[in-house]
């Protein structure tokens, strides 16, 4: 349901343009000029552009090594990029990251990681854990004021204030994945950045900890941006989704409009390969073929020699994210000249 237009409303909270990553993965100058090779290239992230509105979450998804990822740390600071801008409420994110406002952008921006068993220091007790931002940042200095909040953030994950006299190890999976977020929401962000943060745990906790960040996204105002490749997640957080595909946003649509009906032949292939319950005779399309070599990938549209679609336009000419329809942007010639006919998925 589209709702009017207020004048009070405000230019998106984030808002990501023509975002670039490249890693230089040459071997040594001396190897490059005895071997007579040339400077290798890896293009991870190469021209994404996406706004997500106070309080909304959009998900990006993809197979492994699409440059998801690399499009999180671009948004927290932990790198730089090669070309491109992110703004978030109205300011240049990176040259604030770079400069004078790193602490109040750091306060404003928190990632929560994908491995709770790796982003928990096991020598320290939770307490110092969550403390840590509400420290560095100057916020409480007094002991009790700072055990106090402490409890607080862990309750609001639904722990108990007594646990924060333990070590990480004595937690389960999904139990650090909340001592993850309440760590993360320690300085009262309003944007976090969500790096896969269910897939360690098992399904049946999955749900529990979603939930939580729903609820607290909903008290709290929070924006999400939130990286998966487990569609089922996605459509159960998300307010948006983009599709990422060898660095590039391939399409991006509103959840009920992408997953009902999709576009792009590469978002087809993975909804297509999701089991559906009743579609138990049915023979699922296997996704066929392998994600190309990122540091030599084919020309044109990257995914041209998986689609069954492809033609010599595809194989030569990079296809733009354009407009098809009210809310949808798809990157594909077929799409776009009208070559595949707009069918609904099954539900």
């Amino acid at each position: 349901m589209n709702h009017p237009t207020h004048p009070t409303e405000q230019a998106p909270l984030v808002r990501a343009h023509d975002l670039a990553k490249t890693f230089d993965v040459s071997a040594p100058w001396l190897n490059r000029v005895l071997e007579r090779k040339p400077r290798a290239l890896l293009h991870a992230v190469d021209g994404v552009s996406f706004d997500i509105e106070k309080g909304k979450t959009l998900a990006l998804v993809g197979e492994s090594g699409c440059g998801k990822s690399t499009v999180a740390r671009l948004l927290v600071g932990l790198y730089r990029p090669t070309r491109g801008s992110f703004h978030f409420d109205g300011q240049d994110a990176h040259a604030a990251f770079a400069g004078r406002g790193m602490r109040d952008m750091r306060r404003r921006i928190q990632m929560i990681f994908q491995d709770p068993y790796a982003s928990l220091n096991p020598r320290w007790l939770v307490r110092d854990i969550v403390a840590e931002p509400l420290i560095e940042h100057g916020l409480i200095s007094d002991k009790t004021a700072l055990t106090q909040r402490v409890g607080e953030l862990l309750q609001s994950v639904g722990l108990a204030p007594a646990d924060m006299l333990k070590y990480p190890h004595q937690f389960s999976g999904g139990q650090r994945q909340r001592i993850s977020i309440a760590r993360a929401l320690a300085t009262e962000p309003e944007f976090l950045v969500c790096d896969e943060p269910t897939s360690a745990l098992d399904v049946s906790v999955q749900a529990q900890v979603l939930n939580i960040m729903k609820d607290l996204q909903r008290q709290r105002q929070l924006t999400y941006l939130f990286i998966s490749h487990n569609l089922a997640v996605v459509r159960h957080v998300s307010d948006r989704v983009g599709v990422m595909y060898l660095g590039r946003l391939v399409e991006i649509a509103d959840k009920h409009e992408l997953f009902s009906n999709p576009r792009h032949p590469y978002t087809r292939m993975l909804l297509d390969a999701i089991p559906k319950m009743h579609d138990t005779g049915r023979a699922r399309t296997p996704v066929r073929g392998e994600v190309p070599n990122p540091l030599n990938p084919p020309t044109g549209c990257a995914f041209n020699p998986r689609c069954p679609h492809a033609n010599d336009r595809c194989r030569n000419e990079r296809p733009q994210l354009l407009d098809d329809g009210d809310v949808t942007k798809v990157a594909c010639h077929a799409v776009q000249e009208g070559r595949i006919a707009n069918q609904p998925m099954a539900a």
